[in-house]
């Protein structure tokens, strides 16, 4: 018997499907302004801020009261500008004259692709993260995205239709099918894309932000399977509805007899660029999550 959606769901989806239709008809400037003025003004007085104030003074405990206030709301606006560029999606492509994205570096890429194997991207929640991606795939790479299915699965399908239509059409969700999708992705010698900066109750503990935490072992685990170079990707806001995305150094995961060591290596070398990218624009990260155990 199909389980009945709850009615809690379908508002849920049908405010997300009036959000977006209406961020559509203002184009994608104004809606990423207004998406960024809201999310500003509304954030820092939901309870869930609290955590992100704490996440700053433990990775940087002489912050001062000031600045911890202006880069909370630096980061609200940023994830509500976010937000709002969801119905905007299809405007975004740094390969064509006005697609609203600079790829730094993009050299380092050129030069893996020739290599002829997958390439895995890894980010964070920094500036619009969904635009990585779209730089790989408007690129012509096949490109798999890892993603996490929302709760509820009215607006798990709109979400994923958008990133179907307007990122890629290949999705792995996480988890074991997921897993299982991306070694058949990578045997094929194609990329895959994933966000590594959020917390994994069964990762390996591995130096981030000066602190030891939880980290999702997968892209190492698989670089290392595939001898695939993994590709550090950072994104920023430079203004409104444009962004930078900087390309960082490759990382290759060493082939010895230990492999725990092996992997630690590895995840600790693209911590360490993805925090020096975040240590630098702190407003634009996600500081919501739970990512430290003190946290």
């Amino acid at each position: 018997m199909v389980e009945a959606i709850p009615v809690k769901w379908r508002l849920e989806a049908t405010i997300l499907r009036l959000l977006l239709w209406g961020f559509g008809l203002l184009g994608v400037e104004r809606a990423s302004a207004m998406g960024g003025a809201i999310a500003r003004v509304v954030g820092p007085k939901l309870g869930v801020n609290k955590r992100a104030a704490h996440n700053l003074k433990l990775i940087f405990p002489d912050i001062t009261d000031e600045a911890l206030a202006r880069i909370t709301r630096e980061m609200w606006e940023n994830l509500g500008r976010t937000a709002a560029e969801y119905a905007h999606l299809d405007k975004f492509d740094p390969y064509r004259e006005g697609g609203r994205i600079l790829v730094r570096n993009l050299d380092r890429l050129d030069d893996l692709l020739t290599e002829g194997r997958g390439v895995i991207f890894v980010g964070g929640h920094l500036g619009n993260w969904e635009l990585q991606t779209i730089a790989a795939a408007r690129k012509g790479i096949p490109v798999m995205a890892v993603y996490r299915a929302a709760n509820n699965v009215l607006v798990d399908a709109l979400i994923a239709d958008l990133r179907a239509r307007h990122v890629t059409p290949d999705l792995a969700p996480k988890g074991a099918t997921g897993a299982r999708q991306l070694v058949g992705w990578l045997k094929q010698g194609k990329s895959v894309a994933m966000l590594v900066d959020q917390k994994m109750n069964d990762g390996i503990a591995a130096p981030f932000m000066g602190r030891m935490a939880m980290c999702a072992p997968a892209p190492a685990q698989l670089a290392r399977r595939f001898g695939c170079p993994i590709l550090p990707a950072m994104i920023r806001r430079t203004a409104g509805a444009q962004f930078e995305i900087v390309l960082g150094e490759p990382v290759y995961v060493a082939q010895s007899d230990d492999r725990d060591a092996d992997l630690l290596a590895a995840i600790t070398a693209y911590n360490s660029q993805l925090e020096a990218f975040i240590r630098r624009y702190p407003g634009q990260w996600l500081w919501l999550h739970r990512r430290w155990p003190e946290s």
